[in-house]
């Protein structure tokens, strides 16, 4: 029975795509309206099965976990911010000298010093 609703579900949300290039002479209100109750009808009719309910279930479990986040103060972001911003600088300008040193290396061994 799921496979028949999701047949329909999905043959509803291409109707209403469909609909929205077919009824090209009507009003842009009339073709949105379309593609919307088309899609609309596909998520109610999803909603009723098993794979549905299970996927409401998740993302309601997901919006839950969200909520349990304890997220960083403005300090402890702006630190933390800071010491990246340091650590990238920092090894620009190792990765500098490490290639400045081989191009060097690499001259002087080619005899093209200059």
């Amino acid at each position: 029975m799921n496979k028949i609703k999701l047949g329909l579900a999905v043959f509803l949300a291409i109707a209403g795509f469909f609909s929205f290039y077919f009824l090209q002479d009507s009003p842009m209100v009339v073709r949105v309206m379309s593609l919307l109750l088309g899609l609309v009808f596909a998520f109610v009719i999803v909603l009723f099965t098993t794979q549905g309910k299970q996927l409401f279930s998740f993302f309601r479990d997901s919006v839950d976990e969200v909520k349990k986040v304890v997220w960083p103060s403005r300090k402890e972001t702006l630190q933390m911010a800071g010491v990246v911003c340091a650590f990238v600088i920092t090894m620009a300008f190792f990765l500098w000298i490490i290639d400045s040193s081989l191009m060097a290396i690499v001259k002087y061994a080619m005899g093209q010093e200059s």
